[in-house]
């Protein structure tokens, strides 16, 4: 696990977790990678992965994301950050969103919350080292079980997508542009030398403003952006952060 000294206080016992961590960078793959989860496609979970081309300890948990994204009972978002850019490498695929987001995640104290690589966050309550593929799969198993609004996706003739939230007021509703593979060739830093893929990784992020009926709209134009194949919609408590529904276009 990576974590960077300004923050080394965090609440996570950083040196454990390295321990663990660790013994994958060798390119050895994490036990338990193949995970089937018993959660509603319904309603489905979201899970982001906080990454770095950085971060030597990362690639294992970007090819648990990969496994994870095959699961249609989840949404599953990388999202690269940009702080172990000063590492000699500088992430190709980073976003100060990511990182910003990761900090708020953080700044609320959910379990395992935390800023470090690899880091996997599930619907915005908790979180885990990005490769501990059984820990993830019990995290999902916990927010799967709690209530979550149902986003309700229809196409409009004129194109693009009209979204009802299902009577859930209060949120705030972001469509995620993602593109669905992605390989790097890095360069230099710890993974130097070595090609890395990525699974939906998130190209932009835009908060949609409800009509007076008070479902979105989603135009044609924002589907398209450069570099993604892929969208989700996000639907967030404002105040928390916490992820009340999410799924694909």
């Amino acid at each position: 696990m990576k974590t960077p000294a300004l923050i080394a206080a965090i609440a996570i016992t950083a040196a454990g977790v390295w321990g663990l961590n660790h013994s994958f960078s060798s390119g050895s793959s994490p036990r338990a990678t193949s995970l089937k989860l018993a959660s509603s496609s319904a309603s489905p979970v979201l899970v982001e992965l906080f990454t770095s081309q950085g971060c030597s300890s990362c690639p294992p948990a970007d090819a648990l994301a990969e496994k994870l994204a095959q699961d249609p009972s989840l949404v599953v978002v990388t999202r690269p950050v940009t702080y172990w850019d000063r590492l000699g490498w500088k992430d190709t695929l980073a976003r100060e969103a990511n990182t910003q987001l990761q900090r708020s995640y953080s700044s609320r104290g959910i379990p395992g919350a935390g800023v470090y690589t690899p880091q996997i966050v599930i619907d915005g309550r908790a979180g885990t080292v990005g490769s501990r593929a059984r820990e993830v799969r019990s995290l999902v198993r916990d927010s799967a079980a709690k209530p979550h609004a149902v986003l309700k996706v229809a196409k409009r003739k004129e194109g693009g997508f009209e979204i009802s939230t299902g009577g859930s007021n209060g949120g705030e509703l972001s469509l995620v542009a993602l593109t669905s593979h992605v390989s790097v060739a890095i360069g230099r830093g710890e993974n130097g030398g070595r090609n890395v893929g990525y699974s939906n990784v998130v190209r932009a992020e835009t908060k949609l403003v409800p009509g007076k009926n008070g479902s979105f709209h989603v135009e044609q134009g924002q589907l398209e952006t450069k570099g993604a194949d892929r969208y989700a919609v996000i639907l967030r408590d404002r105040a928390e952060g916490t992820v009340r529904a999410a799924r694909y276009l």
